[in-house]
This record gives C-alpha cells, sequence and structure tokens, in this order.
C-alpha cells in the first residue's frame, strides 16, 4: 500500500503499540493519523486497506518525530496520546475525544532550537527528546492528582495530565546537534537511552537515581563511541534484546551493534 496526502516530505513515521494505528509528520507541518486494516488484524481486509482518521495543524515549523503513548486514562477518552516535535522548537500533545484528535498541551520554552525526536519509556511514565541546540530533556507525565499534589504553582489545565521537564542534560553531545533518540527495552535496564548526534557519536545514559527533587533524575554516561557515520540520523534499540542497537548516518550505512552490559556493571569508570 502506498499512502498519499502530506503535500512535502515526509520526516517520521511510526505505529502504535497494537498496529492499529499509524502516524506521520511532514516539512507540510501537518500530522496525520491513519486507522490500519492489514490482513490478518481484527477487521482487516486483504486489501490492506489505511483510513486517515485526522489530520492535525498547530505546529508553525516542519514536524520531525511523532510517538504515541498510553493516554494513563487523563489526555482524553482513548487509550493513547501522540507526541509531535517540530522545527518550530516545541512539542504537543495530541489527545482523542470522542474519536476526535486535538491539540491538548504545548510544550514550548524547553529547547532554544529544532526538536528532531523524541523517545517514550517503557510504560510511557516519561518522555525523552532530543534537540538540534546539544541538549536531551527528560519529562515526566503527571495524573491531574499527582499536579495538585506535587506540582507547585502550576496553572494548567488539571482536567488534562501535565507533561512537564524535570530534567536537562544540556550539551549532550558536547554542544552538537542531537538528531536522535530512543528509550532501551525495559530488560536493559531502567531508564536507559541511546542518543546521536552531528559530531559523529552515539552515547548511551543510564538513570541513576534522583536529585534534590523526588522527580528530578541524574544521569551517568554508559558508553560512547565514534561511528564513522559523521552525522548520526538515527539510532533504535533492539525491542527485545537491551545489548543491540542499530544506528544510520550520512554515510550511507546502517550499523549494528552490540553493547555489554557486564563491562559496564564492572568498569567503575564508566
Amino acid at each position: 500500500t502506498q499512502l498519499e496526502g502530506h503535500e512535502s516530505d515526509v520526516k517520521c513515521v511510526t505505529w502504535n503499540a497494537t498496529g492499529s494505528r499509524l502516524a506521520t509528520c511532514s516539512r507540510d507541518k501537518k500530522v496525520w493519523i491513519w486507522e490500519t486494516f492489514l490482513e490478518g488484524s481484527i477487521g482487516g481486509s486483504a486489501n490492506n486497506e489505511f483510513e486517515c482518521v485526522a489530520v492535525l495543524s498547530g505546529h508553525e515549523g516542519d514536524v520531525k518525530s511523532v510517538q504515541f503513548s498510553p493516554s494513563h486514562g487523563v489526555w482524553g477518552d482513548g487509550d493513547e496520546i501522540l507526541l509531535s516535535a517540530s522545527y518550530d522548537d516545541t512539542i504537543k500533545v495530541w489527545a482523542e475525544d470522542d474519536g476526535d484528535w486535538y491539540c491538548a498541551f504545548s510544550i514550548q520554552d524547553v529547547h532554544t532550537d529544532t526538536v528532531w525526536s523524541l523517545a517514550v519509556a517503557p510504560g510511557g511514565g516519561r518522555v525523552v527528546s532530543a534537540s538540534a541546540d546539544g541538549s536531551l530533556a527528560i519529562y515526566k507525565i503527571y495524573t491531574p492528582a499527582e499536579q495538585r499534589e506535587f506540582v507547585a504553582n502550576d496553572s494548567s489545565n488539571t482536567n488534562h495530565g501535565l507533561l512537564k521537564c524535570v530534567g536537562l542534560l544540556p550539551d549532550a553531545h558536547d554542544k552538537s546537534a542531537v538528531y536522535c533518540i530512543d528509550y532501551a527495552p525495559a530488560r536493559a535496564g531502567h531508564g536507559r537511552i541511546v542518543s546521536g548526534g552531528s559530531d559523529n557519536r552515539i552515547q548511551i545514559y543510564r538513570e541513576i537515581g534522583v536529585g534534590s527533587t523526588s522527580d528530578k533524575p541524574l544521569f551517568t554516561m554508559d558508553a560512547a563511541v565514534d561511528t564513522n557515520h559523521g552525522d548520526v540520523n538515527c539510532v533504535c534499540w533492539h525491542p527485545q534484546d537491551g545489548s543491540v542497537l542499530c544506528s544510520a548516518g550520512d554515510d550511507g550505512t546502517i550499523r549494528i551493534w552490540r553493547f555489554l552490559l557486564e563491562a559496564v556493571k564492572t568498569d567503575k569508570t564508566k
């Protein structure tokens, strides 16, 4: 099947957890959500049909990344939300209410340059973003009850959840743009992420605890390697095996990496 509708370059595609929906985003500043009816799936057909159920406008620049996340019952009445990141330096949360999708929340004061990539933690409680400003930002999703109890001076609409930046890794790639980010599967250890950037490197960070406040995560770098890619455009962890990941770059290659967990555990200098 070939899907058409965007008016410019398509920058990212992503499935939801069940494969029943596909989200796409483009330089035309729009996000499309498609209902999928694949052969062999519930309601599917031999024609592998796709139906566009929403065209979302609101970003003022190219939309670079989209990711589905569980709604936790606090964003609209759907089971999931959609996150989008843009050239306009913002992140938007799109929610579903009675079949209609709308912008439920927008973050515009964390990054100072293009937000290139988003990743959602296993379970959907955390989100991380990567930006051309060289930083990684970590967000927590708060329920309305948590907002009232833990988030001081919060004036947001408490009928919805809250996506709040709770940690920032500035200059994560030594002042180079960070183009891509991915969360490891749970079996790779709590809070482990991989990033890639314009400095030719991929780096693996691991959450090691919290800071002075219970919501601020602390990270250490487990590994860093020069890839010979030039710009690293995409990184992706194996969905099951926490020791395997891949990277893709400007050199036209895809590289498969083995991350040695035991070596990290025994090397106290990491």
